[in-house]
């Protein structure tokens, strides 16, 4: 946090209800008062519609219109729920719940359980990955660690949409998803999961809205009870809520209509869990009466950085795009947003860091630098590239902070110094709070400088230095605050999952990016085949990554860096190009050219020098070369892969293994030996390239035309992640 913000951090009260309302614009005033009846807000990225609902609850109550303790605001993370309730009390609604579904929902059950069914709730489990592990064991199903995500994501599709195991194959059909492993093998796991689970007497996450659900609609006392208490709603995120959500919803509403929704179907990112805009999009055609306000001042980002997202909607299709919002800024020009092309990711990497390190010599801090990108697995380059320049950085969307052993360790020091510090002189009270914290974090591992390098070691001291950061902010909005205040923040933080600030870079997908805003964004690896991800294939699928891009973009407050890389490693092919959601945004590119092929097609790019380059293609005259080190290849294995069997590899362990497991099939099915289907150095150079088409397929010596024809299918679905369709055993 800046010290610009140290004063805000407990502002002082509004005095009267009409208090509440000043600051507003025309627009989230009009939100803040409308009371009765229901109320749809459409709300682009950027435009306060967080200040917007917290002061029409504020307003509500502080009017003696609405009671604390009738209002349910519910949202989608516990990180917002909590931000809510922080912005709740500073506007004088104490009393007010603020949660997620699953929180609102599992206080419910845990209530109502004895009565409704009888005995205690059942355990919840953490992670519902062992159980599917489990239960694949019992069908004698063998999944990889890939595989056993994939399927546990299916069982949760199916569970939010309210399918159940019977009705599997033909939902995910209709709903277009491209199933892990075949729909009756998921659909049999998915069975037996809900009867291990019934055998261990354990519930999953999912359960706790189905078997809430299951109540309120069979007993109608509870559901009467649940509604005296509960009679204003206030969902956040509307664009998000799964079938299952909306039916607890409705049921939390009963006959009545005094609810207010709000969200962004341009920011509907998350279908693949069951979320989908319908219910917003749909919301006056189910309340015909609803008040509409549209919010589209943008008070977070500058003009260029605004002009970028709505160029990106405005090539968009489908429902959610006929509904874009054209926002407008409202903040002072800025600098136009900055487009690299970079010739590896290595090089991309470097490059962001680099320029972060600049940012940071020229005063940016770095908490205000975030560094995005589409896949988790592209974060240990940029993770080793910071670390290499010396960059402190954060990684979202791991462990949450309150919950990593070593925050827990401190938080148990830190009561005790609290409790039974007074004989020592570091924690006398004659000392500042931030020395007292420093005194003791510096017994679990704190020091005032970084250690070298990344990993473990690294993240342990960001996290505890983000507890130092801490202390000065709470003595800067506090300067009394004691090391027993300190502790009473902490726990209140925890309560609500509200993390400080780590002092360092943030790395993040663009998925948990959601919800979270930068003074400067790197958005890294904008190319075909990963913006939009190669496995995105339908219309839809292809539209949702444009949103998730759109995301990004408008995380950004000042400054916006766009970059892509044109090969993956040193030395590998440039055969890739800018994500075609770019084209006519970005200097020296022509307007929407379509998606082409995708990664690797070898299709012309009027890239920043306006002149078309293509990728190279070798031919039988040209000397193969190592792509690692460039040195000219003689041996017929070494030549296969493109490099020395000295020079280091990237290739997909997973991905080979999947590749290996398919030809045994294959050899089985033809009744020949596997290196007939392809020998080993070919399957090699197929996991390290990962061909995204059969041009790119074909290029990998030992591939050829025949064998392209008859397993190029099978090989480049594998590649995607897909289940292949079985390949055509016989010549």
């Amino acid at each position: 946090m800046t010290a610009a913000t140290h004063s805000s951090l407990f502002p002082p009260v509004p005095d009267s209800a009409d208090a509440v309302l000043e600051g507003l614009d025309p627009e989230q005033r009009a939100v803040a008062t409308a009371l009765h009846g229901p109320v749809c807000v459409l709300a682009g990225a950027g435009t306060g519609k967080t200040r917007a609902i917290t002061h029409r609850i504020a307003y509500g109550v502080r009017a003696g219109i609405l009671q604390p303790s009738s209002v349910l605001a519910v949202t989608f993370t516990n990180r917002a729920a909590g931000e809510m309730r922080g912005r709740l009390r500073q506007l004088g609604a104490q009393g007010v719940q603020a949660r997620t579904f699953h929180s609102a929902a599992l206080r419910q059950l845990q209530f109502f359980w004895p009565k409704a069914i009888g005995g205690s709730l059942p355990r919840l489990v953490d992670r519902k990955i062992q159980l599917v592990a489990d239960a694949a064991a019992a069908c004698r199903i063998r999944l990889d660690r890939g595989e056993l995500r994939d399927v546990t994501a299916e069982i949760e599709w199916s569970k939010v949409t309210q399918t159940v195991p019977a009705d599997y194959a033909l939902a995910a059909l209709k709903a277009g998803r491209e199933s892990p492993r075949d729909p009756a093998e998921i659909a049999q796991l998915y069975s037996v999961y809900e009867d291990l689970k019934r055998d261990r007497v354990v519930i999953d996450f999912e359960d706790v809205l189905l078997l809430t659900v299951g109540i309120l609609q069979d007993r109608h006392d509870i559901a009467d009870q649940v509604r005296a208490q509960y009679q204003h709603f206030v969902v956040d995120e509307y664009q998000d809520v799964s079938p299952l959500q909306q039916r607890l919803l409705e049921l939390w509403l009963g006959e009545r209509d005094s609810l207010c929704v709000v969200g962004d179907a341009s920011q509907t990112i998350y279908s693949f869990t069951g979320a989908t805009p319908d219910h917003l999009l749909d919301f006056r055609t189910r309340h015909p009466g609803a008040t509409v306000v549209k919010l589209v001042r943008d008070y977070r980002s500058t003009p260029q950085v605004v002009h970028l997202a709505n160029g990106l909607l405005a090539q968009a299709s489908g429902r959610a795009a006929d509904h874009r919002l054209e926002l407008v800024s409202q903040r002072p020009a800025g600098p136009e947003p900055v487009y690299t092309e970079y010739a590896d990711e290595p090089a991309e990497a470097e490059g962001a860091a680099r320029r972060i390190r600049e940012l940071m010599a020229a005063g940016v801090p770095a908490a205000e630098i975030a560094v995005l990108f589409r896949t988790n697995s592209q974060s240990e380059t940029y993770e080793q590239a910071l670390a290499d320049a010396g960059v402190s950085y954060q990684l979202r969307g791991a462990e949450r902070f309150f919950d990593r052993p070593e925050v827990r360790r401190a938080g148990v020091a830190l009561r005790a110094a609290a409790r039974f510090g007074g004989n020592d002189a570091l924690l006398d009270d004659t000392v500042d709070l931030p020395s007292q914290v420093r005194a003791v974090l510096s017994g679990e591992g704190w020091t005032s400088e970084p250690p070298a390098g990344s990993g473990a070691v690294r993240e342990r001291w960001e996290s505890l230095a983000a507890l130092v950061s801490l202390a000065h902010d709470v003595v800067a909005a506090r300067p009394a605050a004691t090391l027993a205040d300190f502790v009473t923040e902490l726990d209140e933080r925890a309560g609500a999952q509200h993390a400080p600030t780590v002092q360092g870079v943030t790395l993040a997908s663009l998925h948990s990016a959601k919800g979270l805003e930068w003074d400067v964004v790197f958005l890294v690896g904008v190319a075909e085949g990963m913006m939009p991800i190669t496995y995105a294939k339908t219309d839809e699928q292809i539209e949702e990554e444009r949103r998730l891009l759109y995301v990004g973009v408008t995380r950004a407050r000042e400054r916006l860096h766009v970059s892509w890389s044109l090969s993956r490693s040193p030395g590998g092919r440039p055969n890739r190009r800018p994500s075609h959601f770019l084209d006519g945004l970005r200097p020296g590119s022509t307007g929407t050219v379509g998606r082409g092929t995708g990664t690797g097609g070898g299709g012309v790019e009027r890239g920043f020098g306006g002149g078309p380059s293509v990728a190279p293609r070798r031919t039988q005259r040209t000397p193969a070369r190592c792509r690692v080190c460039g040195r000219t290849l003689t041996d017929a294995g070494e030549m296969k892969l493109m490099r020395c069997d000295g020079c280091p590899s990237d290739m997909d362990e997973g991905l080979y293994e999947r590749l290996r497991d398919w030809r045994a099939d294959q050899a089985r099915l033809s009744g020949q030996p596997a290196f007939c289907v392809f020998t080993d150095r070919t399957l090699m150079a197929i996991a390290e390239t990962a061909p995204d088409d059969d041009r790119e397929l074909a290029r990998i010596p030992g591939v050829g035309m025949r064998k392209l024809n008859r397993y190029g299918a099978d090989v480049l679905a594998i590649c995607a992640g897909r289940q292949p369709g079985g390949g055509d055993a016989d010549d």
